[in-house]
């Protein structure tokens, strides 16, 4: 059994993935997002890494802004992991990772397609060497196709799926989501498949392969207004002209800027919205079927209006009134809000250098319990000698 490892809560045996070992040869995002989902419930996860640099995410900068050698991202996504530099061209290092995958329980790779078969680590050379593994693989656009070979890259797979035309106005071009979404839910569904795979092999004893890929997680995640699209005689979708926030639901759905900032209001009926906003010029409009048909008219009246008065004094009156509304916030006002704050969403880590990060914890609460943990991400080959001592010492037991 390899060492495990501690959280600010307490050992990882209280978790509910203790005893699990995660060897993680991923890099970037979509990958380490899952690892590090599975370190906060409890995994051992070992990151595989090249001894000349490690993953090519600890120079992936979103700022400039720099923690202990590394970009921040590197640091949001690898803590509470352990690294382990391997050459994956170097025999001696690929007997150890072989000796460490007959008694690991899951496996994660996103190389493209072929690469780790020609190393050697392809699904089938690893089911030979320990059967009831789970080997999780992350690609782009899948292993067959055309797309089989171009980069999987989060921006590209937005393009191309079709997300990024549906945000925005009308009259605007084609906007990206501002995080990596594509990489963030394809991080998810891996979970979301190796935890299936792993309750099948307490059944069974049997592991298995689970694949994801960026392209089809983002049409998953589409999936509601893209079946509306297919079973609409496959009809383009047509985004608002003002306030767009969905390019299928009807008016009053959007965003309206407000004398001071802006207001987010989502389904309601349009007569009650009416009354409260003061717009008798939406009397036509108290039908249904209206709300659609004349979305972007019903919208520019509610436009005109709610830009009279301030977002704190429009919620005064529609909050009350059960309108479904909130305010469009900005980070620094988010962070301030006595209502983030109660979540107690951030959390701080530290390297064993000591440098300090603070960063989201774990979204999920586990008997009621909030997971964090202090330990921040490794340094390349940091957990080298540790890893392979317990290695040893396994095998000597043997």
């Amino acid at each position: 059994m390899l060492n495990r490892h501690s959280t600010s809560n307490g050992e990882a045996a209280d978790l509910p993935l203790a005893g699990i070992t995660v060897l993680d040869f991923s890099q970037f995002l979509a990958g380490p997002s899952a690892s590090l989902r599975l370190a906060d419930l409890g995994a051992d996860v070992i990151k595989v890494e090249r001894p000349d640099g490690g993953d090519l995410s600890r120079r992936l900068y979103v700022s400039n802004l720099r923690i202990d050698g590394d970009s921040t991202l590197f640091h949001t996504i690898n803590r509470n992991k352990r690294s382990l530099a391997a050459d994956l061209k170097n025999p001696d290092d690929m007997a150890r990772l072989r000796t460490l995958l007959k008694t690991a329980d899951v496996m994660i790779q996103n190389f493209r397609p072929g690469v780790m078969e020609r190393l050697g680590l392809g699904y089938e050379d690893v089911r030979t060497i320990n059967p009831a593994l789970v080997y999780a693989s992350v690609s782009g656009y899948g292993d067959a196709g055309p797309w089989r070979g171009k980069p999987g890259q989060d921006l590209l797979v937005q393009a191309m799926s079709g997300l990024a035309w549906m945000s925005g106005n009308a009259s605007e071009p084609p906007v990206a989501t501002g995080v990596a979404v594509a990489d963030m839910m394809t991080g998810t569904h891996l979970v979301q498949g190796i935890l299936a795979a792993l309750v099948r092999r307490g059944v069974s004893g049997r592991g298995g392969r689970i694949d994801v890929s960026l392209m089809e997680s983002i049409l998953d995640l589409q999936f509601e207004f893209f079946s509306t699209f297919l079973n609409d005689g496959e009809k383009a979708p047509v985004r608002g002209s003002i306030g767009s926030a969905s390019a299928y639901l009807s008016a009053p759905y959007g965003i309206y800027p407000t004398r001071d900032g802006f207001l987010a209001i989502a389904m309601n009926p349009i007569d009650k919205l009416a009354g409260l906003i003061e717009a008798p010029e939406l009397e036509p409009y108290h039908a249904p079927a209206t709300w659609f048909d004349g979305r972007d008219e019903i919208k520019a009246i509610i436009s005109r209006h709610i830009a009279t008065r301030s977002t704190a004094e429009w919620l005064a009156v529609l909050e009350p009134a059960d309108i479904w509304c909130a305010p469009v916030m900005s980070w620094p006002e988010l962070v301030s809000h006595e209502g983030f704050k109660s979540l107690g969403m951030v959390q701080q880590v530290s390297t064993n250098t000591g440098a300090t990060l603070r960063t989201t914890r774990c979204p999920i609460r586990v008997d009621g319990r909030i997971l964090t943990s202090g330990r921040g991400a490794p340094k390349v080959g940091e957990h080298n000698k540790e890893i392979l001592d317990s290695m040893r010492m396994a095998e000597e037991c043997k």
